[in-house]
């Protein structure tokens, strides 16, 4: 096949594989097609964890196999070569005797790894590493995060008012005071369906007392994670609802945790950002939205532990307020009726 080929094939995996975004943590975003003289003739992507992978989906969705031992399989990412909560993918390829294989990137888990290429290798395919590699890798960029930097991938997420207030100084309820419309709301609760986890302070909860759910759109409420250093969250508060999984950061020792509320003790004194990320790579957790106030925000912007921000600036004036943070990265600007949506990205 032609690299102009090859392209176009790994470019219609990473569309599949998107339609799994937000349903198959912790494993990673994968699609797979297959290609008979031109023509294809299976497809699939990674659905949900523990059920079948690209592969899988795509060999079985091929009505004559007796074409695959005449067919190239692509796949976006490196097929598995372990037994996990499925047997491993190249076992698979190698059993239907299909001869080329077309890999977009490598797959960093340690579990694989090279593996796979290897496995594949070893029993005859003709193997194809490394096209549209830049892409592969960002649309698994919490995936690649987690492994290789051993932290999940960051989102920092807020809305300030047009002089740049992100909350007002006083408020009558316990609720949120909404800057953005209808619209970035619902692509706001979008979000959280495609992140693992939320992430929020103290304040935060004691002044708006939010669901952090996705009542505005269908999809899994992300795992909730609050800062709470000395135990002022009562069980008046939906955060300790236990309808969501939810992980407490606290410096109170000794709170017995169970299924959906957990207790994750630290020292809050130095590094709280780095201290925070391990806690959630030892829970498996890939991303989080940190959707915090000021303090809990700058808290990793400080530390300089962010991958990417994006950041509601509405038409309203509050005159006087929190001051939302001031990020300097280069940044791309979108609007959502009468909000201005500006994305920063984040390099180390």
């Amino acid at each position: 096949m032609s690299k102009t080929k090859n392209r176009f094939y790994i470019k219609r995996c990473i569309e599949l594989a998107k339609n799994g975004l937000g349903t198959t943590y912790p494993n990673p975003l994968v699609g797979s097609v297959i290609v008979h003289n031109g023509t294809i003739i299976g497809e699939g992507w990674h659905q949900k964890s523990g059920e079948a992978h690209a592969e899988v989906h795509a060999i079985n969705s091929v009505k004559d196999k007796s074409l695959l031992s005449k067919s190239t399989i692509y796949v976006s990412l490196e097929p598995c070569s372990h037994f996990g909560k499925t047997p491993p993918c190249c076992d698979l390829i190698i059993k239907h005797k299909i001869p080329n294989v077309v890999i977009g990137t490598v797959d960093p888990n340690e579990k694989v790894a090279g593996n796979g290429i290897k496995r594949l290798l070893e029993n005859g395919a003709n193997v194809t590493v490394g096209i549209l590699e830049n892409e592969c890798n960002e649309l698994n960029k919490r995936f690649f995060t987690f492994h290789n930097k051993k932290r999940p991938y960051i989102i920092l997420k807020w809305a300030e008012s047009a002089d740049s207030f992100i909350a007002p100084l006083h408020r009558d309820k316990k609720e949120p005071v909404w800057l953005s419309n209808e619209f970035s709301r619902q692509l706001v609760h979008k979000w959280r369906s495609e992140e693992q986890a939320i992430l929020i302070g103290t304040k935060t909860v004691l002044d708006d007392n939010p669901k952090l759910d996705v009542r505005d759109w269908n999809g899994k409420n992300p795992i909730r994670i609050v800062i709470d250093r000395t135990g002022k969250i009562d069980s008046s508060y939906y955060v300790k609802d236990k309808k969501t999984k939810t992980i407490f950061i606290t410096e109170q020792e000794n709170i017995l945790s169970d299924e959906n509320c957990i207790y994750e003790n630290v020292i809050f004194e130095n590094r709280l950002a780095e201290k925070i990320c391990a806690i959630l790579y030892k829970n498996n957790i890939q991303s989080v939205i940190i959707e915090g106030g000021t303090t809990t925000l700058e808290t990793f912007i400080n530390e300089n532990l962010w991958d990417e921000a994006r950041v509601f600036r509405s038409k309203i004036q509050l005159k006087e307020g929190v001051k939302s943070p001031v990020l300097k990265e280069n940044s791309e600007v979108t609007t959502i009726q009468n909000d201005e949506l500006t994305i920063f990205k984040h390099h180390d």
